[in-house]
């Protein structure tokens, strides 16, 4: 039975997916979402624990679309059908350790001899080489060496880390596109290559305009809590009902001040200038808050987005879910689960003409091995072989 798609875009991609845990998983998520033909190979006895149950939210919304062999890669006959399946492969994925894929004969020298039009992505801790390219990496530890914990958080609270998963999720589509990039470059060279990133370098990229105060001129960013870190007022303020975030730009300054509806500030000649502003936040912020407090955050969101001033209201993750827009948007996609009709997080972007949808569950443990090797040629006996040796 031919593999469901969840597009057309990429339907012509056949791509090896060896990886675990996030990032690559999320790597991977990209193609089978836009319809290439994702085979997840999983150790015969990995049930994929390491992410919480196989039935549970978080695995299941990371490994949707794509279809699930066993295969055995530490055995010469797990090898020799992994290989068979990279002539045909234009993508392979992994993000082990960068040592393990050597010890099990699986790297990008060895897949590029048997095919040199393969593109290989490969997402590692630190980098496939280096002084700490052999240590383990999670994204907690990327957060922290990568800058960001220290310029997250409340002034004087210490480093706080952000509540997603950040480089885990940045490195994962960093090589997506990565290997988006590599395939282009295929289509007129001929020829594959290795694409390379790291959980490290994806936080430090994320760093962005916080990255080029220190390398242009040495500022070293510090914790700025809810404020932005150049511009005031621009932050979280509370209402009557609730809080929300308030961004008036530095040329906004008067329309804030009429939707604020507030003389003092207004005609406060200390708050007049940019500069004035953010050297006085300390003053500033809590006179705004004080007017704010005295009405929900529904009246603010309406009259400062009257007047073309970014203003929202912080959400908890189900009054996400339930705001108009984001129903609007379908970012949420209908999935029937093992355990039931569900919903899980489709793709943030939309196509005109062949858009993304949640075509299959996250597949059973091997619940494509037979299908997927009679595609590869090997006939039922062969298939019954190799499970009697525990080759998937």
């Amino acid at each position: 039975m031919p593999a469901v798609r969840a597009a057309s875009a990429l339907s012509d991609l056949l791509v090896l997916d060896l990886t675990r845990a996030r990032a690559g998983p999320t790597t991977a998520r990209q193609f089978a979402d836009w319809g290439a033909d994702v085979i997840k190979i999983e150790g015969p006895h990995d049930y994929g624990e390491d992410m919480g149950h196989r039935h549970g939210g978080d695995f299941q919304n990371l490994h949707r679309n794509k279809r699930s062999l066993t295969l055995d890669l530490k055995s010469d006959e797990g090898r020799e059908i992994f290989f068979r399946m990279v002539r045909k492969a234009d993508v392979v994925l992994e993000n082990y350790r960068p040592d393990v894929k050597y010890r099990l004969g699986v790297d990008y020298e060895k897949v590029r001899a048997v095919n040199p039009r393969i593109v290989y992505g490969s997402i590692s801790g630190f980098g496939q080489d280096g002084p700490y390219a052999s240590r383990a990496g999670v994204d907690q530890v990327a957060q922290g060496m990568g800058g960001h914990m220290s310029i997250t958080g409340e002034p004087g609270r210490g480093p706080m880390r952000s509540g997603a998963a950040l480089s885990d999720m940045f490195a994962g589509l960093l090589c997506a596109n990565a290997v988006f990039t590599a395939l282009h470059e295929m289509r007129r060279s001929g020829e594959g290559q290795w694409v390379q990133t790291s959980l490290l370098e994806a936080q430090i990229f994320m760093l962005d305009f916080q990255a080029a105060r220190w390398l242009v001129k040495h500022e070293v960013p510090g914790q700025d809590g809810n404020n932005h870190a150049q511009l005031t007022p621009m932050g979280v303020f509370r209402a009557r009902d609730g809080h929300i975030n308030l961004a008036p730009l530095a040329r906004m300054w008067e329309k804030f001040c009429v939707a604020l509806g507030d003389e003092a500030i207004a005609r406060n000649p200390d708050y007049a200038t940019r500069e004035g502003r953010h050297v006085r936040r300390a003053e500033l912020n809590p006179a705004i808050e004080a007017v704010i407090a005295t009405k929900d955050r529904a009246y603010w969101v309406e009259a400062f987005n009257r007047v073309g001033i970014p203003c929202g209201p912080i959400y908890s993750v189900d009054q996400t879910f339930n705001d108009p827009q984001v129903k609007h948007l379908g970012i949420a996609r209908p999935v029937d689960l093992p355990t039931g009709p569900a919903e899980l997080v489709g793709q943030p972007i939309h196509m005109s003409r062949d858009d993304s949808r949640i075509a299959a569950r996250t597949p059973g443990h091997g619940e494509h091995t037979e299908e997927i090797l009679a595609e590869f040629g090997y006939s039922a006996d062969d298939i019954a072989g190799f499970r009697a040796r525990g080759v998937i």
